[in-house]
Order: structure tokens, then C-alpha cells, then sequence
């Protein structure tokens, strides 16, 4: 290996920090904002999931139909998978699954209520958005208590003078 093979490729990342480290520098002053800047958007993004089935109640409490449902094996913690037969024959596995789902176990038979217009919006009968409600809810209290220290603590970090 010659001299200049591996000043070359120090040179290279040298002038790539040196590129790099204004932009390091500015977002670590901006920290802090950054942090609850995060903390804003998954909360808004929680408030948002629970608009959204809000929406999805009303959908089906405006068109509703009710039927009998088997949970079906492949459920995942995202969703749970259920296979009924709607009003006009027709057998249904809505993709994104059931709404509310919490202690259902694959075999089970289950009521359900969808919107006769779009089968694929289903929940189990009974349940609605508010059951969702106080899982959002702990998840954004507890972010918030894990963010918010952090950011307080990343502002009284950048207050107190170097040294």
C-alpha cells in the first residue's frame, strides 16, 4: 500500500465529519424540541387512532347489521382474523380484522356488528371506541413520562454553562 492510498480514504471521512458536524451540532442544541416535537406527534397519532374508530363506530351504527362470528387461527397482536356471513350470503374475512378484539382466542364464536354497506368494517358486538380509550390513553401517559423528563433534562443540560 502506498502513502497516498490511505491518506486518501482519511482524507475522505475527514471532510465528511467536517461536513456532518455542523448538522450533528445543530441538532443536538435542538434536542430537546426534538424530543417533545415526538412526543407531540405520537399523541397526536394516538388521537388520530382513536378518531378513526370513532368514524368506523358511526359507520356501523348507521348502516348496522349483526351476525356470528368464528375467530379463526393466524391472528397476530395487530390483528384478529374472523370469518361470518353477512346479511346477503356472502362469507366475510375482513382483511384488517375485527375492531376491539381484546381476549379472543382462535375457534371462538363471537357476535359482531358491521356496516351492511362494507362488510370489511366489523367489530365485535358490544364493543366500541371507548374500549380502546384507556389503552391509548396509558400509552400516552406513559410516553409523556418518559419524554418529558427527557426533555427537561436535555434543557437544563444545555443551560448550564460548559465546564
Amino acid at each position: 500500500m502506498t502513502g497516498g492510498t490511505g491518506t486518501s480514504g482519511t482524507g475522505t471521512i475527514g471532510e465528511l465529519a467536517g461536513l456532518l458536524r455542523p448538522m450533528l451540532s445543530a441538532v443536538a442544541r435542538r434536542l430537546p424540541e426534538l424530543v417533545v416535537g415526538l412526543a407531540l406527534l405520537l399523541t397526536a397519532l394516538g388521537g388520530l387512532a382513536l378518531a378513526g374508530a370513532v368514524v368506523h363506530d358511526v359507520a356501523i351504527d348507521r348502516n348496522r347489521a349483526v351476525g356470528a362470528a368464528e375467530v379463526l387461527e393466524g391472528s397476530t397482536f395487530g390483528r384478529t382474523l374472523i370469518r361470518f356471513t353477512a346479511a346477503d350470503g356472502q362469507t366475510v374475512v375482513p382483511e384488517r380484522g375485527v375492531f376491539y378484539p381484546r381476549g379472543l382466542a382462535p375457534g371462538t364464536a363471537i357476535a359482531v356488528e358491521y356496516d351492511i354497506t362494507d362488510p370489511e368494517v366489523v367489530r365485535v358486538a358490544g364493543r366500541s371506541a371507548a374500549n380502546g380509550l384507556p389503552a391509548v390513553l396509558l400509552g400516552v401517559l406513559g410516553m409523556w413520562a418518559v419524554l418529558g423528563p427527557l426533555a427537561l433534562w436535555l434543557r437544563m443540560r444545555r443551560a448550564r454553562p460548559p465546564g
